[in-house]
């Protein structure tokens, strides 16, 4: 009877500390949501999904965690500055607490963003992760990790090269 009774816990105490956290599918619900109205160029949707105490990390090397208003200001540039944007999902996989290694409700995703400079009309396609935390179902913390300075300089590469093939088509 002993024997039975301390598989029996262990078996609950198994059950209750593997898998994946109960909100992880609803929050992740929440991220791709939030990923759709970004796609679709509608920032104000997107804010109602943002706790007011967000804390996330930028692409940009050095900078600090960035607030609500931070967000906003990122949000709102690359809104103005692409066109088509979409982000294609590899996976999105459940996030766990960094102090007890516990699924906490967290979700995280690694894909690809294809979008097109407005300016210059140059192709951009970026390899991303994105992490996102959640309080009062909403996102309270996260980030987004690429490589922005890579993005620009393709950019910009591109945007000469098209003003060289100008000038060159100009002289003949």
């Amino acid at each position: 009877m002993k024997k039975l009774l301390s598989l029996l816990l262990l078996v609950v105490i198994t059950s209750c500390t593997t898998g994946n956290h109960k909100d992880f599918m609803a929050n992740t619900e929440l991220a791709k949501t939030y990923f759709n109205l970004h796609q679709q160029e509608n920032a104000e949707a997107m804010w109602d999904f943002i706790h007011p105490d967000i804390e996330w990390h930028m692409p940009e090397y050095g900078a600090p965690m960035a607030g609500l208003e931070v967000v906003k200001q990122a949000v709102t540039g690359y809104h103005a500055e692409f066109e088509g944007m979409n982000f294609a999902a590899d996976y999105w996989l459940p996030g766990v607490d960094p102090e007890t290694g516990l699924p906490d409700g967290s979700t995280r995703t690694y894909g690809t963003w294809t979008a097109v400079h407005t300016a210059t009309g140059q192709k951009v396609s970026i390899t991303s992760y994105h992490a996102f935390s959640f309080k009062d179902g909403k996102i309270v913390g996260g980030g987004d990790w690429f490589d922005l300075g890579g993005m620009l300089n393709a950019i910009k590469k591109g945007a000469e090269m098209q003003a060289e093939e100008q000038e060159s088509g100009e002289e003949s």
